[in-house]
C-alpha cells in the first residue's frame, strides 16, 4: 500500500505519534526507507508529535448530558467524577482561566463559560449543551496556557524519531516563538522543525514563529475549533502568504477530503477546498484519516493528485498566483532566483536545475514560482528528503562536483536521467559559487542539452 500511495502522488509520509507504539512507527519507517531504495527517489518522513492535549478525566458513568443554561463544576481531581465535579486534571488551566473565558469540549460540540474560579474548581455555565464523555479534548480559545508544547511523552517520542532518522518534526499547539526553543535545541540540524498553527495565540506572533521554524502546517482541525469557522479561510490565506514571503514551505491540512474516509469520491466542496489551497500557493496538502483509517486510501491520494494537477493547469492559476505574489527581498540571491524563473519561461526551458546545499536556492526559485519544473539537486540525502515538501521541486541526489564546468555537465546528465530534458532542450542552471556554500545563490547559466 505504501508503494501504491507513493506512485499515486505522495511525496512525504506523516507518522502521527498521537497514536501507535514505537514498534509500529519503526516498522512503517523501515518500510518507507525500503520503498525509497526500491524506487530510487528521496521520500520525506514527517513525525507529528502529540503535544499537550488537554482532556476531561474519567467520569463515573462514562458520560453525562449537560443542557444550555445549567451550571456545572470542574475540579482538579484526577479521580472519577460526575456533573457536580467533572475531573479536569490540568492545573495550568486553573492558573490561567478567567471569568468569562470559554471552554470548548469535544471539538466544540459542548461550550461552557467560566463564571467563578477557585484554586481547585471552576464553576461554569453551559452555553451549548450536549454529551461530555470520558477523555474528550478541551480547547481554550481565549486563554494562553503556561505549558510547554513538549510533554514527557513528546521528548521520548522525539528522541526515538530522531534515532530512526525522520526528516521533519511537527510541533503541536505552538502558542509563542519561545515554544520552539527547546525543540530546536533537541533537534539541532538532524531534522527540519515544523510549527503547527492551531492556537489563536500563535496567530498574534505568527511572523516570529515562521522565522524560528523551517516549515509551517496550517492545522485547521484544532484551529477551526478555537476560532470562528468563517475566519479559517482568511487565516489560511494569510498564513500561506506569510510563508511564501519567508521562503518557508507550508502545508494545508485537516479534513481536505474527509468524506473519502467512507466513500470512494469526495464532495464537490472538498475538491474546491483542496483547489483553494493550491490557488493560495501552498507547497503541500495533507491527508489524515482519509489515508490512515479510511477505506479508500489509494483513491484519496489519486483524487488529491488529480485536483492538484487540474488546478495548476487551469488558465486562471498563473494569474491568481502572480496576483498574490509577495514582494521579494531586494538581495542578489533573490534577484538571481527570480531572474532564473523569468528567463526559463521566456526561453521555454525544459527545467530549472537548482544546485542547493541547504535547500535555500531551490526555495528562492519556488517562491517566484516558475512556469517550468525545478530539478532540485543536492549532495545531502537529508536535504533531498526535506525538499520533497517544496512546491514544484523534484528532489534528486547528486555527486560532489569539483568545478563549474563539471557542475554544468552533471546538470544536463541529471536532467536527462530524471527525464526532464532530452537532446536539443534548454536548461537554466542556478547555483551558489563557490559550490557547497549554503545560502549563496549568485550564478545563473543557460545550457543546451547535447
Amino acid at each position: 500500500m505504501l508503494k501504491a500511495l507513493f506512485f499515486a502522488g505522495v511525496d512525504t509520509f506523516r507518522l502521527n505519534f498521537s497514536h501507535g507504539t514505537h514498534h509500529d512507527h519503526a516498522n512503517v519507517h523501515a518500510a518507507i526507507r525500503a520503498l525509497e531504495q526500491d524506487v530510487r527517489r528521496p521520500i520525506g518522513i514527517l513525525m507529528d508529535l502529540q503535544g499537550p492535549k488537554i482532556r476531561i478525566g474519567t467520569l463515573r458513568d462514562r458520560k453525562i448530558t449537560v443542557r444550555s443554561g445549567e451550571s456545572i463544576r470542574f475540579v482538579r481531581s484526577g479521580s472519577e467524577g460526575d456533573q457536580s465535579g467533572i475531573p479536569l486534571p490540568h492545573p495550568e488551566i486553573f492558573a490561567a482561566l478567567a471569568p468569562g473565558d470559554d471552554l470548548l469540549i469535544d471539538d466544540g460540540r459542548v461550550r461552557v463559560r467560566a463564571t467563578t474560579l477557585g484554586n481547585d474548581y471552576i464553576e461554569a455555565e453551559v452555553v451549548v449543551g450536549g454529551v461530555i464523555s470520558n477523555h474528550k479534548g478541551v480547547n481554550l480559545p481565549g486563554t494562553t496556557l503556561d505549558v510547554s508544547p513538549l510533554t514527557a511523552k513528546d521528548r521520548a517520542d522525539l528522541e526515538f524519531g530522531l534515532r530512526l532518522g525522520v526528516d521533519w518534526v511537527a510541533l503541536s499547539f505552538v502558542q509563542k516563538p519561545s515554544d520552539l526553543t527547546e525543540a530546536r535545541a533537541l533537534i539541532g540540524e538532524r531534522a527540519g522543525l515544523m510549527a503547527k498553527i492551531e492556537k489563536p495565540a500563535a496567530l498574534e506572533r505568527i511572523d516570529e514563529i515562521i522565522q524560528m521554524s523551517d516549515a509551517i502546517m496550517v492545522a485547521r482541525g484544532d484551529l477551526g475549533v478555537e476560532i470562528p469557522h468563517e475566519d479559517v479561510p482568511g487565516r489560511q490565506k494569510e498564513l500561506v502568504r506569510a510563508c511564501r514571503l519567508a521562503l518557508k514551505p507550508v502545508i494545508v491540512a485537516t479534513q481536505m477530503l474527509d468524506s473519502m474516509v467512507a466513500a470512494p469520491t469526495p464532495t464537490r466542496a472538498e475538491a474546491s477546498d483542496v483547489a483553494t489551497a493550491i490557488y493560495d500557493g501552498a507547497d503541500a496538502v495533507m491527508l489524515s484519516a482519509e489515508s490512515d483509517t479510511g477505506q479508500y486510501p489509494r483513491e484519496a491520494v489519486e483524487m488529491m493528485d488529480r485536483i492538484i494537477r487540474s488546478t495548476e493547469q487551469h488558465k486562471m492559476y498563473r494569474s491568481i498566483i502572480e496576483a498574490t505574489q509577495p514582494h521579494e527581498e531586494q538581495t542578489p540571491a533573490h534577484a538571481v532566483a527570480a531572474a532564473a524563473a523569468d528567463l526559463a519561461s521566456a526561453i521555454h526551458a525544459a527545467a530549472i536545475v537548482a544546485y542547493t546545499a541547504s535547500g535555500m536556492t531551490a526555495g528562492r526559485i519556488a517562491h517566484k514560482p516558475p512556469k517550468v519544473p525545478i530539478l532540485a539537486t543536492t549532495t545531502s540525502l537529508e536535504v533531498s528528503r526535506r525538499l520533497c515538501l517544496l512546491w514544484g521541486a523534484h528532489s534528486a541526489l547528486s555527486e560532489h562536483v569539483q568545478s563549474y564546468e563539471e557542475m554544468v555537465t552533471r546538470a544536463t546528465e541529471l536532467a536527462k536521467q530524471e527525464k526532464f530534458a532530452s537532446a536539443g532542450d534548454i536548461l537554466v542552471v542556478v547555483a551558489g559559487i563557490p559550490l557547497g556554500n549554503a545560502g549563496t545563490t549568485n550564478n545563473l547559466r543557460v545550457v543546451s542539452v547535447s
